[in-house]
C-alpha cells in the first residue's frame, strides 16, 4: 500500500500539477499586486478612487452591500485584461512567429517523400515507354 502511495505521489502528473498550482498563486500574486499598486493608481488619478464597498441598499432591515461586488467586479475585469494584455497577446504573438517559422522551415520527411515521389513517377514513365 505504501509502495502504491509513493508511486502516486511521484507521479509525472501530480508533481506537474502542484507545481502549476504554486507558479499560478504567485502569478496571481504578481497580478494582484500590478493592479492595486500600478492600474487602480492610474484609475483613480482619472477618475478618483474606484471604490464602491459604501454603497449598500436594506430591505426588511437586511442590508446588501452591493458596493463591494462592485468594486470586486471591478478588480476582477481590471486582472482579466492585465492578463489579457500581458500574458495572452504577448504568447499568441510569440506562437505565430513560431508556428510562422516552422512553416516556413521544410520538413525532412516531407522532402524525402517528394524525392521518392518524384523517382516513382520517372520510373513509371520509363516503364511506359
Amino acid at each position: 500500500m505504501f509502495k502504491d502511495f509513493r508511486e502516486f505521489l511521484i507521479r509525472g502528473n501530480l508533481v506537474d500539477l502542484a507545481v502549476a498550482v504554486v507558479i499560478g498563486t504567485a502569478f496571481a500574486i504578481v497580478v494582484k499586486s500590478l493592479v492595486d499598486n500600478i492600474v487602480m493608481p492610474i484609475i483613480a488619478t482619472l477618475v478618483g478612487k474606484p471604490n464602491f464597498s459604501a454603497l449598500t441598499f436594506t430591505i426588511h432591515n437586511s442590508v446588501f452591500h452591493y458596493g463591494q461586488f462592485l468594486t470586486d467586479l471591478l478588480t476582477f475585469v481590471l486582472v482579466a485584461f492585465v492578463v489579457f494584455l500581458f500574458v495572452v497577446k504577448p504568447t499568441a504573438a510569440i506562437l505565430r512567429r513560431v508556428s510562422k517559422e516552422k512553416a516556413a522551415t521544410p520538413d525532412p520527411s516531407e522532402e524525402l517523400l517528394g524525392e521518392i515521389k518524384q523517382l516513382l513517377e520517372e520510373q513509371n514513365t520509363l516503364l511506359r515507354k
